[in-house]
């Protein structure tokens, strides 16, 4: 079984989506394959569905939805050529594939992809490049890490308490691996290349600071250093206007060195992310 939740939600079984149109189903689906080879107690997939106020009917209705979400897999078993079950066995059963077990139900993937685990396997391998000097090799995980996002997470699923958290969760993840991956850039004087990228990130995130001081950096290393201050001051006004606060001392470190930035752009200046000083060329 395939699970894809970087976006739309996609899951297919021997290559045959099993995804429902329903919006209830939908929603089952989409915590089971979160949580795929792992037990989601019944009373989760309840609190996920109805918010706190479920029906009496609550556990007949999502057996009800657990039965459609078998109907589909069987469906999409019997297309399978003889012969596939695991290891040369018998073909696994819509039982098999969405287990029954005391207190809930797990989705057994069988060992299938994963674009969230997958993700978090190679955003791992990038940070610990990043954190081994090898920027190159960081940059090329994390650019793969990235490209299996395909938009927000479970797009096309209403969400509840969990779904909402988690797609929150996710979402706080990828952005982590943009910050690094767009660091590692830097780091290869990509800075130019950069530019686009993040003109376009700092007009969606208007408050992400760590955002701005690579726009900061990269158009001061472009030779562009009166638009790097700008981009300071708008920051500053949006935090000041819409929080209440003043950016961050990391930043008024990296404005300050812009500032005193000697005029060949040569002078050392904080990296974005921090206090480390690098060289401006």
């Amino acid at each position: 079984m395939d699970i894809q939740v970087l976006g739309t939600l996609a899951v297919r079984e021997q290559g045959i989506s099993v995804t429902p149109t329903a919006p209830k189903p939908r929603q089952v689906l989409a915590i089971l394959a979160l949580h795929a080879d792992q037990v989601v107690p019944v009373s989760a997939l309840i609190e996920e569905l109805w918010a706190g106020t479920p029906p009496r009917s609550a556990r007949t209705t999502l057996q009800t939805y657990v039965l459609q979400l078998r109907t589909l897999i069987a469906a999409a078993l019997e297309q399978s050529p003889p012969g596939e079950g695991e290891g040369g066995g018998e073909r696994r059963t819509a039982k098999d594939v969405l287990v029954t077990l005391p207190g809930g139900y797990l989705l057994d993937s069988g060992g299938g992809l994963s674009d969230i685990r997958e993700f978090e396997r190679l955003s791992g391998m990038g940070y610990r490049a990043m954190d081994a000097g090898d920027f190159p090799g960081a940059a090329r995980k994390l650019r793969e890490a990235l490209a299996l996002w395909s938009g927000p997470a479970f797009a096309d699923v209403q969400g509840g308490i969990q779904l909402d958290m988690e797609t929150r969760r996710l979402e706080e993840t990828r952005l982590c691996a943009l910050d690094q991956r767009i660091e590692a850039d830097l780091r290869l004087g990509r800075h130019r290349e950069l530019l686009a990228e993040l003109t376009v990130l700092v007009s969606q995130y208007r408050t992400h600071e760590n955002l701005h001081g690579q726009f900061m950096l990269a158009l001061h290393r472009s030779g562009r250093r009166g638009e790097a201050l700008d981009v300071y001051q708008r920051l500053r006004a949006t935090l000041v206007r819409e929080l209440g606060l003043e950016p961050s001392t990391s930043l008024r470190r990296l404005q300050r060195s812009i500032l005193m930035a000697s005029p060949d752009g040569l002078a050392e200046v904080p990296e974005a992310g921090g206090g480390r000083l690098v060289r401006v060329g």
